[in-house]
């Protein structure tokens, strides 16, 4: 193996630095460059020393910071800005209950077989040598990569349970297997999950959502050792069936998983940045949420018919309790309910003015997320075509006619115009912007004079007679 390529401030602070003569890469920098993958982080552990001494070199080329002491890290900040984790080997050995439940011995004359040992798979356990490049490989992690198995390391695997969400998010990243004796005793730990916050969890559900090349490897990694029982929202997806002549694929878990598969290989969602591939991912993982609680069989012209009706309102009920379960933060969950609710929306030609007025109820998110969400909806149902739906394309052209394919049309009164016509701040004024902007959407102005003159000839008693002969004149001038 050829040395791994460190960035060039790094290795300069490296060589500037003195007494890291057994300094080692480690961790999922070599895992990324042995499966072609660019990798930015690269973290270095240093052996002889202990953590305030390599804190004392560190020191000399950057600025450090023992924020991660208690784990023996250091964060190494260069002048170039980037930041870098150096830290010491250590044993963790677990004494209680949770992420906080262990016991931390640092060990800086530990053999390197040691410290790799107390990593949680092959394919993270791999160290090379920063002095000679050789690569140390104790645990078979480079054959397991080649043959794209995910295996844990050793018997200490069980002290934590975040591992096995540690795996789901892996398989889905970097399409592996997961060894057979790996996947049973994940399956004996998931009486520990309720070990695990929520923070911890949000974590590696997140990582799936924003780096998952085959998302429903993850998904089926869980059905396979239990614990998908610990996100019921998901498991009630494999027990409902769906109309065969719609989804010949099967039932709402594997269309589910189909649609996720497809969501990641569209451009635009590679492209996004990362907070957007986890609300796309999210919300098509979501998408058919309400379809277990609406799903019922009903007699169509003579035929028996499985359907779902109101599943897209139940659904965002169901997601906002999923990212609730994993802590999601607001600005997430805000997001990812108006994808729910409006996934099959524009099945038929919509006008200009519903157009604009499902740009308003999306947002915080936009029609072209939610084009992204209906795309991996329609292309989630082999055998039929993984196409874009003509609806769909039609839904993003009316959108960028109107000008609201990337956000909601903007308010052109504000409660700043209000004001300047005396009425006080409060929740009157915000009901009659909210009267004024219903009228924008449906097209009855373009400009704040229209704004004005529409307020003016609607006015339905909001207004005093000295606002109302203030907005008067203001029509009269011309605006």
């Amino acid at each position: 193996m050829t040395r791994i390529p460190l960035p060039d401030d790094l290795a300069a602070a490296l060589a500037a630095t003195p007494g890291l003569e057994r300094a080692y890469v480690v961790g999922g920098t070599l895992r990324d460059r042995l499966l072609g993958i660019d990798s930015k982080d690269v973290d270095i552990e240093v052996y002889g020393l202990s953590l305030d001494e390599l804190a004392r070199r560190l020191a000399v080329a950057g600025k450090v910071d023992l924020v991660g002491r208690s784990f023996g890290i250091v964060k190494w900040t260069l002048p170039s800005g980037s930041t870098y984790d150096v830290s010491i080997p250590r044993r963790d050995s677990k004494i209680g209950i949770g992420h906080r439940g262990f016991e931390v011995e640092f060990d800086p004359e530990m053999a390197p077989r040691d410290a790799a040992a107390r990593r949680d798979f092959t394919i993270n356990a791999l160290m090379q040598d920063l002095a000679t490049g050789e690569l140390l490989d104790f645990f078979g992690g480079r054959e397991d990569l080649e043959r794209r198995v995910l295996r844990h390391v050793g018997p200490a695997f069980v002290e934590d349970p975040l591992r096995v969400l540690r795996a789901m998010q892996f398989v889905a990243r970097f399409d592996l297997t997961v060894a057979p004796e790996t996947l049973a005793l994940c399956r004996d730990m998931a009486g520990a999950f309720g070990e695990l916050s929520p923070e911890r969890v949000r974590e590696e559900w997140f990582k799936w959502a924003a780096e998952a090349t085959v998302p429903s490897r993850g998904l089926r990694f869980l059905a396979d050792c239990g614990w998908l029982e610990h996100f019921p929202e998901i498991v009630a997806l494999t027990t409902t069936p769906q109309d065969p002549e719609w989804h010949p694929e099967g039932d709402v878990f594997v269309h589910t998983g189909h649609c996720l598969d497809r969501l990641v290989e569209l451009a635009e969602w590679r492209a996004a940045d990362r907070e957007s591939r986890i609300v796309y991912a999210l919300a098509v993982l979501a998408h058919d949420f309400g379809k277990p609680e609406t799903t019922q069989r009903e007699l169509k012209r003579g035929v028996m018919r499985i359907v779902s009706p109101g599943h897209e309102p139940a659904g965002v009920a169901r997601a906002e309790d999923f990212l609730a379960r994993i802590d999601a933060p607001q600005a997430i969950v805000r997001r990812v309910g108006p994808l729910v609710r409006e996934h099959l929306v524009g099945m038929q030609e919509m006008t200009p003015r519903a157009v604009r007025r499902l740009a308003r109820r999306l947002a915080p998110e936009n029609i072209e997320g939610l084009a992204l969400v209906m795309t991996a909806d329609a292309m989630g149902r082999p055998p039929l075509p993984a196409v874009v739906p003509p609806h769909v394309t039609a839904l993003l052209e009316a959108a960028h006619r109107e000008q609201v394919a990337a956000a909601a049309p903007v308010p052109l009164m504000l409660g700043r115009h209000l004001v300047e016509l005396g009425l006080p701040p409060g929740p009157a004024i915000g009901a009659l912007l909210e009267r004024v902007y219903d009228a924008q959407l449906d097209g009855a102005f373009t400009d704040l004079a229209g704004a004005r003159a529409w307020l003016l000839a609607h006015d339905d008693g909001e207004l005093d007679g000295e606002a109302r002969q203030r907005l008067a004149d203001r029509v009269a001038a011309g605006g």
